[in-house]
């Protein structure tokens, strides 16, 4: 299978933004071993803003984008080199790419990105894919990197693409605030109602909520991929979605 993994801000860092080291060594265990396995592994990592605001020590997320594109500049540097030395223990090589809206908009650059992408598939590494929170602005962003995540899946013709979060999956009610809510584990088409489930940003240092997620299950199920959402506490639950159990939503792609 080719599998596009997405991992948010709230799974790599602790609410301080500095590094969460032991799930982040779980997930680069995991997806070693999947790619082991003969799996074809393509991550899109969050987390550059948030490294950086932990590294520059500032007290919370910015809000000007100066100091956003700073802490990005900063938390990029520490999340590849991090994600270099994890992957490299497990004898497997990373490409770093760095996206903006542009290099999916404009025809030409989006088809060198796809040869790219499809070429270090085809070379055995492993690409991490993030914005390029650095360079893009409010004209030129992606926005989120579920949306990414899904756009990198149609592009490289993934088999599954998988949005790991800090929530189970999409809920009849956000289950943060109301109890009561209940897991929704399949979801065949994405209608205004599934749509009304979605809230606002998921956390204090991500960029995303669930309506992202949906827009970006939009994207993946109508270029026929199954798109699943998944707590990423617990990177091992991988294992679980590879081997086909039930875990989370299932958005299934339309065929």
């Amino acid at each position: 299978m080719r599998i596009v993994v997405k991992v948010g801000t709230s799974t790599l860092a602790h609410p301080t933004g500095r590094l969460n080291i032991q799930r982040v060594e779980m997930l680069v265990k995991v997806l070693s071993d999947l790619k082991n396995a003969g799996h074809e592994m393509v991550l899109v990592s969050s987390g550059a803003i948030g490294m950086g605001v932990g590294k520059l020590m500032l007290p919370g997320k910015p809000t000007d984008m100066p100091t956003k594109q700073a802490a990005a500049a900063v938390g990029q540097c520490e999340l590849m080199y991090t994600y270099d030395k994890l992957f490299t223990e497990y004898n497997h090589t990373v490409a770093q790419i760095l996206l903006t809206g542009e290099d999916i908009e404009d025809e030409k650059r989006r088809h060198n990105c796809e040869n790219t992408l499809r070429r270090l598939i085809e070379l055995g590494a492993l690409p991490i894919i993030n914005e390029n929170d650095t360079v893009a602005t409010e004209q030129i962003e992606i926005g989120d990197n579920d949306t990414l995540a899904a756009i990198v899946g149609r592009s490289v013709e993934a088999d599954l693409i998988i949005l790991l979060t800090d929530i189970d999956g999409l809920f009849t009610a956000d289950p943060h605030k109301d109890p009561n809510g209940k897991l929704i584990p399949k979801v065949e088409e994405i209608t205004p109602e599934i749509m009304q489930l979605a809230g606002g940003a998921g956390t204090r240092q991500g960029t995303g909520g669930m309506t992202t997620k949906l827009l970006a299950a939009q994207i993946a199920t109508t270029a026929g991929c199954d798109m699943i959402i998944a707590n990423g506490k617990k990177p091992e639950i991988l294992y679980k979605i590879i081997d086909g159990e039930a875990v989370g939503t299932r958005f299934v792609g339309k065929r």
